[in-house]
């Protein structure tokens, strides 16, 4: 297998945007790439495309208003993993020697999206059928880590509160607004011990990233971002999930990556991560290694995962602020790393960062173990 780089790196603002559609935004986070690449359209060789809502042949379309035309083109959907499926695509043709050079797009677009698409459940989607949703999910599992961990909303809260911090610091997020743990903890509630501010938002918005091979990249930069780890996993899928609070699907894909990056969880600097609610991201501490099973309250209290802790997490400001595309969220957090290794994150700068992890969920209500998770390992 050859060395893989993220040559390039291009993002929209995140946010409402009724006057957009997914292929605008697509097009500028892709323009954008490349050009941070400083390449050329034409070099493009392979294009990757993730579209959860309305999807079609949004590779083709996109590319053809960058000037990329008559070249292999993929249209992935994998829900909230997505994104993190079409950059597993151009990494695995570029690393196995099919391409040289490719670009890993996501996108979504809730406000111009048609009336043939829907986010209700399938009724293979056992549980959802029967009645359970996403906020109701996670807050079980809210309720899981207060029985077993002590924690508390005001420990949901915190989680919440970093985050808009961090986004605060990123010209890209959609909630610039610094929060008390006192109004997370009032705003409106949503499902016990869930409340408005503990849940990100949908979003539009798109990013792109390009790779290519580490011939190529010499030629470009003298200071190459490599993905040194990567691994893309399906869960069991049962209903009845034994422990809400354990996943053993992201820890099998945290230690795969591990291994063919040949680091540990002591050895990562940054990580961006799925948040889609505040108690989530705790849970996530744990799946990655990055404490003990059961820790992750006392990771968080001890202020390790802020920026300028430890281990900052979601410094971009995660879903929770930054907003959550869907499709668009797995190849952010992968140019989100690599601004931090590449030194170029601004005022949310992760500094001396080295190693740095890109995680990504998807699935449906049914045990969150059947959708996919995608994770990336970077390195300088």
């Amino acid at each position: 297998m050859r060395e893989v780089v993220v040559l390039g790196v291009g993002q929209s603002v995140f946010g409402k945007l009724p006057d957009r559609s997914a292929v605008s935004l697509g097009v500028e986070a892709a323009s954008k790439a490349i050009k941070d690449a400083g390449i050329k359209p034409s070099d493009i060789q392979v294009a990757y495309t993730s579209r959860m809502l309305n999807a079609g042949t949004d590779s083709q379309k996109i590319l053809k208003d960058v000037g990329v035309v008559g070249i292999e083109m993929f249209n992935v959907e994998n829900a909230c993993a997505g994104g993190s499926t079409a950059v597993h695509g151009v990494w695995k043709d570029i690393s196995y020697g099919l391409y040289d050079v490719g670009i890993a797009i996501g996108v979504e677009s809730f406000d111009r999206t048609g009336p043939g698409t829907t986010l209700l459940a399938a009724k293979e989607d056992l549980e959802a059928e029967l009645g359970m949703t996403m906020p109701a999910k996670f807050a079980l599992l809210a309720r899981r880590q207060m029985a077993e961990c002590g924690a508390t909303i005001e420990d949901f809260a915190h989680v919440s509160v970093k985050n808009h911090h961090h986004g605060c610091l990123n010209p890209m997020a959609q909630y610039q607004k610094e929060f008390t743990i006192e109004e997370v903890v009032s705003s409106k509630m949503i499902c016990d011990p869930i409340t408005l501010l503990q849940c990100c938002p949908q979003t539009d918005g798109a990013a792109a990233v390009v790779l290519c091979s580490i011939e190529v990249a010499r030629k470009h930069t003298i200071n190459p971002v490599k993905i040194i780890g990567a691994a893309l996993q399906s869960g069991d899928h049962k209903h009845k999930q034994k422990d809400i609070w354990l996943s053993p699907f992201g820890a099998k894909t945290a230690n795969m990556a591990y291994e063919m990056a040949g680091v540990g969880p002591d050895d990562i600097d940054l990580v961006e991560m799925h948040d889609a609610f505040a108690c989530e991201e705790i849970v996530r501490y744990e799946d990655l290694g990055l404490c003990k099973r059961g820790e992750g309250v006392k990771l968080l209290r001890s202020g390790a995962t802020e920026l300028g802790g430890r281990i900052p997490v979601n410094p971009s400001g995660g879903l929770l602020s930054l907003g959550h595309p869907l499709s668009a969220s797995g190849v952010r957090v992968v140019a989100e790393v690599a601004l931090h290794l590449q030194g170029r994150a601004g005022k949310r700068q992760v500094e001396g960062a080295k190693v740095g992890l890109a995680h990504m969920l998807g699935g449906a209500v049914t045990g969150l173990e059947g959708g996919a998770c995608g994770i990336h390992i970077l390195a300088r």
